[in-house]
């Protein structure tokens, strides 16, 4: 999955998939104090961490995409109510069934030349 270069925010507490887009945008704006709306990917699991939830603004309205897996779980952290914030190489990780606090891929360069 080829994912855009935007800020992931990864929600790590547990949270009802019963959620929509309306559910998941009030989690963003109350408990992460973002704006739903800014273009960030935000990231979303279930108590038995085989269900995740991306919500994020797609020029001129919400998408949600929702991955369920059938018999295995994504490796996660424990639930401890933070917000990660991720790579999207780390998402892409997660979502490939890799542990993404324990891979580390090439340090990012900033690379300029001057005349």
């Amino acid at each position: 999955m080829l994912l855009p270069n935007k800020a992931v925010y990864l929600a790590n507490f547990v949270v009802d998939m019963r959620k929509s887009i309306n559910g998941l945008s009030l989690l963003v704006s109350g408990h992460l104090k973002e704006n739903p709306a800014n273009g960030a990917l935000y990231v979303f699991f279930n108590r038995h961490r085989n269900k995740i939830k991306i919500l994020y603004w797609d020029r001129n309205g919400f998408c949600l995409w929702y991955k369920r897996l059938e018999r295995q779980r994504f490796k996660l952290p424990k639930p401890n109510d933070q917000v990660y914030t991720l790579e999207t190489h780390q998402l892409e990780w997660l979502l490939s069934g890799l542990d993404f606090t324990k891979l580390q891929g090439h340090q990012s360069l900033k690379y300029s030349v001057f005349s």
